[in-house]
Formats: C-alpha cells, structure tokens, sequence
C-alpha cells in the first residue's frame, strides 16, 4: 500500500499526505513486531512460527526492510495480537456485523483496539482495515459451539 500511495502522487491522483501504517502480526510470528520494537531496518528470522492465522505465518518476509521503512515513514506502528483475542474478534464481528473475518483481517480489529486503548489511535481517526480473505476459507479456527 506504501508503494501505491506513492505511485498515486505520481499519477496525481492524490497530495503527498499519507496515512500512519500498522504493522499487524501475531505473537505466534511476529518478526516485523520485534525488529520494530528493537529500532531495526530488518527482522530475524522467527524460529518455530505458529498461529492461526496463515497469512500471517511469515518467519521472514522477503521485503521485511520495506515494510519497515513505511512503518517508520509514516510514524507508524507494529503490533502483535493473540490467536485467542483473533478469534474472540471473528466471533464478535460474525454476530455484530454479520460479517465472517478472515484471522487475518480479524487481527487488524484487535490491533486497533490496543492501539484505541494506547491511545496512538483516536477515536475520532479515520482507520482502513485490510480484510484479506474470507472467514469460510478457516473453518477449524472457529470453536464448536
């Protein structure tokens, strides 16, 4: 997204502004998280990774120095969630809203509810969630009711 950004002011289609980027894993994988949190241009690997969501399985991410640089040139952020909190969000937007989350998207929701409660997010911003996939497509996360 960083990079459609820029090639949107390229084209003149938008200013130079530019949203703050968040950077949502998992505590399970969250390399980006901890190489963020350490002032790092690039993430280590992340040994023995594990979470639900599959997306977000990523131990190291080819273009991890890119990611980093939005992250830090648009006063962003990184964030790892739990796969617990994850599907209590799928459950929660699945019967608010009616919409079925994919974990991955599901993790952005619990993201933006630390970072509301860090208050690095107001209430009063406009936030975009990214929802990747659909929930149908991870039917063992969900727990039998």
């Amino acid at each position: 997204m960083w990079k459609a950004f820029a090639e949107m002011e390229t084209m003149g289609w938008i200013d130079s502004k530019r949203p703050r980027m968040i950077s949502v894993q998992t505590e399970g994988c969250a390399p980006i998280v901890k190489a963020f949190n350490a002032g790092k241009k690039e993430s280590e690997f992340w040994p023995n990774a594990h979470t639900i969501a599959s997306g977000l399985r990523v131990p190291k991410a080819f273009a991890d120095h890119l990611i980093l640089d939005a992250v830090y040139a648009s006063n962003g952020a990184a964030c790892a969630v739990s796969d617990k909190d994850i599907v209590s969000a799928i459950s929660e937007v699945a019967v608010g809203d009616g919409l079925f989350l994919c974990p991955e998207g599901a993790a952005t929701i619990v993201a933006l509810k630390k970072l509301l409660e860090q208050q690095f997010v107001k209430s009063s911003d406009t936030v975009v969630l990214f929802n990747t996939a659909a929930g149908n497509k991870y039917p063992e996360v969900i727990p039998d009711r």
